[in-house]
C-alpha cells in the first residue's frame, strides 16, 4: 500500500520553476532600467536651457563668459514671460521679450560706455563668425534689429531688453572702448531665436527606436521556453 502511494507520487522541484521565471524577470528588469535611463538622458538633453556657446561667449560650466579685449563679463539671457527664471547662454527657444545681462568682471568696464547691437544673420555660418566678418560688411544698419548705446554702469551690471518678432539667426555685437580711449574691443556672439524641429528629431528617433526595441524584448520569451 505504501509502496503504491510512493511510486505514484510526483516530485515538484521549486527551484526548476523559479529558474524558468528568473530569465524573464531579469530581462524585463534590465530592459525597463535601460529604458528609464535613456529616457531620462533624452529629456535632460532636450530640456536643458544651456547650449554650446559660440563666438566670444564661452560656457564655463556654472556660468557663461563673454570676452572682448582684456574685458570679460558673466553673460546670461532670460525670457521672463515664457521661461521665468531659466537662464540661456546663447540660443533662446521663444520669439518673445528677451533680456540680455552682463555682470562685469573688471572694474574698468564699469567706467566706459557700451554699444550693444543685434543684427540678422543671413550670410554667415554662425559657429565661425568673427568680428573681422562683421567689420567687412558695407553697412550694418539694414541688418540691425536692435541698437542701443549705454552709459557707464557704476554697479557693474548691464541689462538690455529686446522683443523679437520673428525666429531666425542673429548676431549680437558688444563694443567697449579702452579706458584711455585709444582702442575699442568687440565681442561677437551668434545665436538663434526660436526652436527648430531639426534640433530635436535625432533624439526623438533614438527614443522611439529604444521604446520599440524594449517592447520587442519584453514580448520575446526567454530561451528554452515555448512562445
Amino acid at each position: 500500500m505504501n509502496h503504491s502511494i510512493m511510486s505514484s507520487a510526483v516530485f515538484v522541484n521549486p527551484v526548476a520553476g523559479l529558474s524558468r521565471r528568473l530569465p524573464m524577470r531579469r530581462g524585463r528588469v534590465c530592459c525597463c532600467s535601460l529604458l528609464l535611463l535613456v529616457s531620462a538622458l533624452l529629456l535632460t538633453l532636450l530640456a536643458s536651457p544651456r547650449v554650446a556657446a559660440h563666438g566670444s561667449v564661452a560656457d564655463e560650466g556654472d556660468a557663461c563668459l563673454i570676452r572682448f579685449g582684456f574685458y570679460s563679463a558673466h553673460f546670461s539671457i532670460f525670457q521672463p514671460r515664457t521661461r521665468e527664471h531659466d537662464e540661456f547662454c546663447e540660443d533662446i527657444p521663444d520669439v518673445t521679450e528677451t533680456v540680455f545681462v552682463m555682470e562685469y568682471q573688471h572694474r574698468s568696464l564699469s567706467e566706459v560706455p557700451i554699444d550693444f547691437r543685434i543684427i540678422r544673420n543671413d550670410r554667415f555660418q554662425r559657429r565661425f563668425v568673427r568680428w573681422e566678418d562683421i567689420e567687412a560688411l558695407p553697412d550694418l544698419e539694414p541688418l540691425t534689429v536692435f541698437h542701443q548705446s549705454l552709459p557707464p554702469q557704476a554697479d557693474g551690471v548691464l541689462s538690455v531688453m529686446h522683443v523679437f518678432d520673428e525666429p531666425g539667426e542673429y548676431i549680437g555685437i558688444v563694443t567697449a572702448p579702452h579706458p584711455d580711449g585709444r582702442a575699442e574691443y568687440q565681442a561677437v556672439f551668434p545665436f538663434r531665436v526660436g526652436s527648430r524641429w531639426q534640433d530635436h528629431w535625432p533624439w526623438a528617433i533614438a527614443g522611439l527606436a529604444l521604446v520599440l526595441l524594449t517592447a520587442r524584448q519584453l514580448k520575446r520569451p526567454p530561451r528554452g521556453m515555448k512562445a
